[in-house]
């Protein structure tokens, strides 16, 4: 394999390493939409992986589903909710959780089987992705307000690395890529930091949360926290 090939080999393992370890994290805290939507770029990046190795197209479809889902629905809906735990203090049921997911994967059925839906798509993707970052502009800011500016700046940085793939993924080719091997290592590689960087500034956004909640108690009743 060349060097290029090996390269998006390593972004794509990141991506399966990170999404794994950090989709696990957020099930052991309790939020099991941002859990389940990180398990599923797990899913999503080992499919892609296989395919690279073996070439099993039956793989790359498989991910090619999971990726359509993530980006219309995984990404804006369900990880916007999934964060609102904190922002919001919005503590679906499992039931709805369910609810959630089988609606948002009916909806990717239809995006990825429907032919009619075929040019509407990369305008959709890019509508979708450009409403969850106006989410994270407001996270960010939650962050900042919070006394959290390392974590709001980093939050920022992910915002504008993964706007930058979504906006350019179905409408312009880097330079020299034809077979697209370029941006599907950058895409790898803004995806393991919007991971990572997600549940860092989720836990540090929790923790100033609690706080201020603590900060805010009667003496009396702190005793009994």
């Amino acid at each position: 394999m060349d060097f290029k090939t090996n390269v998006l080999l390593f972004s794509t393992s990141m991506l399966v390493v990170t999404s794994l370890v950090y989709g696990i994290k957020f099930f052991k805290r309790g939020n099991y939409l941002l859990g389940l939507e990180w398990l599923i770029v797990t899913f999503s990046g080992s499919n892609f992986l296989i395919f690279a190795l073996a070439g099993i197209q039956g793989a790359y479809s498989i991910s090619y589903f999971c990726d359509a889902f993530s980006r219309a629905f995984g990404i804006p809906i369900v990880t916007t909710l999934g964060l609102m735990a904190i922002t919001h203090r919005f503590k679906p049921s499992l039931k709805v959780d369910a609810w959630l997911f089988a609606t948002s994967f009916a909806g990717a059925v239809a995006l990825v089987a429907v032919p009619s839906l075929a040019p509407f798509k990369p305008v959709f993707y890019v509508v979708m992705w450009t409403a969850f970052s106006f989410y994270l502009a407001y996270f960010a800011k939650r962050l900042f307000n919070a006394g959290e500016g390392g974590h709001a700046a980093g939050v920022i940085v992910v915002l504008i690395l993964t706007q930058a793939i979504a906006s350019i993924y179905d409408f312009y080719q880097i330079p020299g890529d034809t077979e697209h091997i370029v941006f599907y290592i950058l895409a790898g590689l803004a995806w393991s930091s919007l991971c990572v960087e997600l549940y860092y500034a989720y836990c540090a956004l929790e923790n100033a949360e609690q706080n201020a909640i603590s900060r805010k108690l009667p003496t009396s009743r702190k005793a009994y926290v």
